[in-house]
């Protein structure tokens, strides 16, 4: 198990040395940070790097910085959505192992992973997947949803779930614990989130959840500190010690995520999860070393996508419904 992000670089490193540095394309690259980003990975070793957008914005800016035009692939693009479509369709034409949204848009990005034709589409729910190493405590944590799905239902919830374990698995946590956070630790039929929190915890119990442990509802106290935990005592094998945190909302989980950052000075990587390779959709707002570590936490992920199946849409184990492709 990866603990922090120091050795999460350390494991990229080691992976580098082993396979080679992974290939990424970065979706309209004309931004400061996210090429300081780029650079101080492939100066690492870590990645080699294909620049999409306007040559004329890109060849400036690189020069500002002290990088090598020689270093980098450069594919000449009109605008955000040319340069967005041609990131995403190297990945997919097994040109390149990831993507990085650089200026693009969000929605520019996803759009073009959605396209039928050179997307990359794994017939999953698209979730995002936030890590944080925060200052003394002891492993990673996993956050999921706090950027993407506004108000998962209980189906989604389990695709979201799902998600977040490939990246726990990625990080080498063989069965991760998750929480799924509420205010309470018991179930009030009032609140209808303790209630499908309880739900998601007896699929788990029943099997229909795989390759992790689930429990809930639990507030974040009794999640990740042994003292809140000690409330549910030895009822719950999650409860102290989760791995992966299970938001209800949007609004909860970006309050949450910020907290950390914010307050608790927590290191943050994040990723789109869901396509059959890995979305780097960073904030503008994200520094320079977020950037980077979610490059790192996205060469794990494409080494981990290389070895399991990850095209079999989750729901169809156990539930009927069609599967939703976008968000």
């Amino acid at each position: 198990m990866i603990p922090n992000f120091e050795l999460m670089h350390q494991r990229a490193k080691e992976l580098a040395a082993d396979v080679g540095p992974r290939r990424l394309t970065v979706a309209q690259a004309a931004d400061e940070h996210v090429l300081e980003a780029v650079d101080d990975a492939f100066r690492a070793g870590l990645v080699r790097a294909i620049l999409t957008g306007r040559k004329d914005e890109l060849l400036p800016l690189m020069g500002s910085l002290g990088m090598s035009e020689a270093d980098y692939r450069i594919v000449d693009t009109p605008d955000p959505a040319h340069a967005a479509r041609e990131a995403v369709r190297l990945v997919s034409a097994g040109e390149a192992d990831m993507v990085l949204k650089g200026k693009a848009h969000t929605s520019t990005v996803l759009h073009a992973v959605l396209d039928k034709q050179i997307g990359l589409r794994a017939r999953r729910l698209l979730s995002h997947v936030a890590v944080y190493d925060v200052p003394g405590h002891p492993k990673l944590l996993i956050m999921s949803d706090p950027g993407m799905n506004i108000a998962p239902t209980l189906q989604e919830k389990i695709q979201i779930i799902d998600n977040a374990v490939v990246v726990a698995h990625a990080l080498g946590i063989e069965r991760p614990k998750v929480a799924i956070l509420s205010a309470a630790d018991t179930v009030n039929p009032a609140m209808p989130h303790a209630v499908e929190a309880a739900v998601l915890s007896k699929m788990s119990q029943r099997g229909q959840i795989r390759g992790c442990v689930v429990d809930g509802p639990l507030t974040l106290d009794a999640a990740v500190t042994y003292e809140g935990g000690d409330i549910l005592g030895s009822r719950s094998d999650v409860a102290g010690d989760a791995d992966i945190l299970i938001v209800n909302s949007i609004e909860e989980g970006n309050l949450l995520s910020k907290s950390l950052s914010m307050f608790a000075h927590a290191g943050f990587a994040g990723l789109i999860v869901g396509a059959s390779s890995p979305v780097l959709v960073v904030s503008r707002a994200d520094s320079r070393k977020s950037k980077l570590d979610s490059i790192v936490l996205g060469i794990l992920l494409s080494e981990h996508l290389k070895k399991v199946a990850f095209t079999a849409p989750p729901l169809e184990r156990i539930l009927t419904s069609e599967v939703r492709f976008d968000s």
